[in-house]
């Protein structure tokens, strides 16, 4: 049972009644807005704040809706935009439905003649807007465009990446990765070699942002609601590019982003539950992707991993150093997890229960 969904806005209860009502002799149609802009809010009252305002500033010069789907906040997110943002349209779920579906809700809604997509811990900067609207519109055969994705400290984060693989993911998961970044091998996945201030033609673009094309969306469908965290953006553009379209980056687009930040806190031998149940969500996410787009590689993209796993588990175990001996403990908890995350997918086949 899909999950209630309350809409806090009189313009769509306006919208609607019009339409029931129809078309009047003199009434004139709607003026469709330039963009559709779309945040995803979990628990992030202060940072969308941030962020609303920031995009709210930047879209002033041309017409534009903003949405706002809060993903079944209990920090207050939602209330106070009622309250601060009136002229922004909220929609509440009654449970956390993961990116890809509160991302729909608003995409089965939106008008816009491009639709953005923006994390409520992102922050564009100045003239973002404008530069991926003419990108766009020279770019006909662009479905999706993103932008260069910096840290607060202006450090580069992830922004123009290439499908996973099996040896890819094995390349970042063993470390080689960050170890040779500028190698075109080791660092393919994340394209660490490239001059990040040239555009280039990609397979996915985070979805911290993304600049949409309706018509596209339309043709190959909106975010896969199996992928409840982790993946969609992957899924997507993989869709579009099967289809035809391109992926864009292009550099002079630039976003702050504070989940690169955020992200790192995770990596550490405290294995708390929080961090694992992410793990989780990530494995399945894999399976999910490598079953629907390499069928029986999803086998083996297990195997990879419980291998890695299982060689570092041994590696350390074998020492007598406490830290070694948390690392042997933090491994062998990643094989339990990809071992669950096997067994919930049925080896990528379904989508367990939502919320996962």
């Amino acid at each position: 049972m899909s999950p209630a969904v309350i809409a806090e806005t009189s313009q769509a209860t306006t919208l609607k009644a019009l339409g029931d009502a129809g078309p009047k002799p003199d009434a004139r149609e709607p003026v469709r807005p330039e963009l559709s802009i779309i945040i995803v809010s979990f628990n992030t009252r202060e940072l969308l704040r941030e962020c609303i305002t920031s995009a709210l500033q930047l879209s002033a010069p041309f017409s534009s809706e903003l949405f706002v789907v809060d993903n079944a906040s209990r920090d207050g997110s939602a209330e106070m935009v009622a309250e601060t943002f009136p002229q922004v349209r909220l929609l509440r779920t009654t449970e956390n439905v993961g990116f890809g579906r509160a991302n729909n809700l608003a995409l089965e809604q939106a008008c816009g003649r491009y639709l953005v997509l923006l994390n409520s811990d992102a922050f564009l900067h100045e003239d973002a807007l404008q530069r991926a609207i003419a990108h766009m519109d020279a770019n006909p055969g662009c479905a999706a465009g993103g932008a260069r994705l910096i840290s607060r400290d202006g450090s580069p984060q992830p922004s123009a990446r290439m499908f996973h693989t099996v040896l890819g993911d094995a390349i970042v998961l063993s470390g080689l990765a960050y170890r040779y970044p500028r190698s075109r091998f080791f660092g393919r996945l994340d394209r660490t070699w490239s001059d990040l201030t040239q555009p280039a033609s990609v397979d996915w673009i985070p979805g911290a942002f993304a600049i949409l094309r309706p018509e596209a969306l339309q043709r190959v469908g909106n975010f896969d609601p199996a992928f409840f965290l982790y993946y969609e953006e992957v899924d997507l553009c993989r869709r579009l590019k099967n289809a035809g379209y391109e992926v864009c980056y292009w550099p002079d687009i630039v976003v702050t982003h504070i989940g690169g930040e955020s992200s790192r806190q995770l990596k550490t031998l405290e294995f708390s539950s929080i961090a694992a149940q992410v793990v989780l969500w990530r494995m399945r996410s894999s399976l999910l992707y490598y079953r629907r787009h390499h069928g029986s590689r999803a086998w083996a993209a297990r195997r990879m991993e419980q291998l890695l796993y299982t060689a570092s588990w041994l590696r350390n175990l074998a020492s007598r150093s406490e830290e070694r001996q948390r690392r042997a403990v933090h491994f062998r908890a990643l094989i339990r997890l990809m071992n669950q995350a096997w067994r919930d997918t049925n080896g990528g086949r379904i989508s367990p229960p939502q919320p996962w």
